[in-house]
């Protein structure tokens, strides 16, 4: 299977290496410094089980430079996916598809409107990674899982060979029975998580080992359960109790990639994750007070860091 990763940071890095090294032929697309190190040395991955070194059969900022593929793994900011969505056409032959790693619930419909719907699933990841140097990936913890499906949840051979894929590069990949489930069960935890992190500058530990903090987190994560509920989203009754429990299991010191972005001053997937929840809440007529809480205290920050980005 011929796969281009479209974003090489902690997401596109980590699966697009563990691909790589089960002799996939995998095409990286990245840009700056980091490209520059993956193209000169490769791209180096920690993980708590030791470091690993792939070189990719190509790797450019220029999509054009690499031709068809059977799929595109897109791994950039949610906030950068419509810039990019017209870039992947020339990747794209008759059967191939994209599949969207992206934070939030609404990555694959923007797609759709771009590329059609033919060559879109949706899909969303579970790890803690990030780009630690320039041709350098770092993981935390022992989670890493990929999960996709297409948007009518039928079967489909082609989702099927991609999880056959992951399944022999030793990745744990999912076609749930339901993706937009799937999709809202993450959107609660990462948006409720890492909103409040990045809010109070804690990490995991911090947040649940602190009585209000925690009773913030889960009525936190019950807003975005009413609020998927209302979209239509077939959420199960347990599911705040049983994403609290995960919770808990959590490394104390991790953080999630909203809270490194904007503590670092870069722009954030803030307007997917808490700001969504803001705007789909009133366009639900869903009350989402936590979720404004957190949206409005840092969106300053987040506006400082596009601005400065414009300069």
């Amino acid at each position: 299977m011929r796969i281009a990763v479209y974003g090489v940071g902690g997401v596109g890095g980590y699966f697009g290496a563990r691909l790589v090294q089960a002799g996939q032929d995998v095409a990286f697309i990245a840009r700056g410094d980091h490209l520059a190190a993956i193209r000169s040395m490769g791209l180096s991955v920690t993980t708590p089980s030791g470091e690993t070194l792939v070189q990719p059969s190509i790797a450019t900022d220029d999509p054009a430079d690499i031709g068809p593929v059977d799929v595109v793994i897109l791994g950039v900011k949610a906030e950068q996916v419509g810039e990019v969505a017209a870039s992947v056409e020339p990747m794209l032959g008759e059967e191939s598809f994209v599949v969207p790693l992206q934070n939030g619930v609404e990555a694959a419909t923007r797609l759709c409107t771009i590329l059609g719907r033919e060559h879109v699933v949706a899909g969303l990841c579970g790890i803690m990674s990030w780009i630690s140097a320039p041709g350098h990936v770092r993981t935390l913890g022992d989670v890493h899982f990929i999960r996709f499906g297409e948007l009518d949840n039928r079967p489909s051979e082609r989702t099927s060979a991609l999880r056959r894929v992951f399944e022999a590069a030793g990745v744990k990949a999912e076609i749930p029975a339901d993706i937009h489930k799937a999709l809202w069960e993450k959107f609660l935890f990462v948006a409720s998580l890492g909103g409040m992190g990045a809010a109070l500058g804690k990490p995991f530990g911090a947040i649940r080992d602190d009585a209000g903090s925690r009773r913030m987190l889960e009525l936190a994560m019950r807003e975005v359960f009413a609020l998927g509920r209302a979209r239509g989203a077939a959420l199960d009754d347990d599911l705040v109790e049983r994403t609290m429990k995960f919770v808990n299991s959590l490394p104390d010191e991790g953080t999630a990639s909203l809270q490194r972005d904007i503590a670092e001053g870069k722009p954030s997937e803030l307007e997917a994750w808490s700001g969504a929840v803001v705007r789909l809440g009133r366009e639900s007529g869903v009350e989402v007070p936590v979720h404004t809480f957190i949206y409005e205290t840092l969106l300053p920050a987040e506006e400082k860091a596009r601005a400065a980005r414009m300069k």
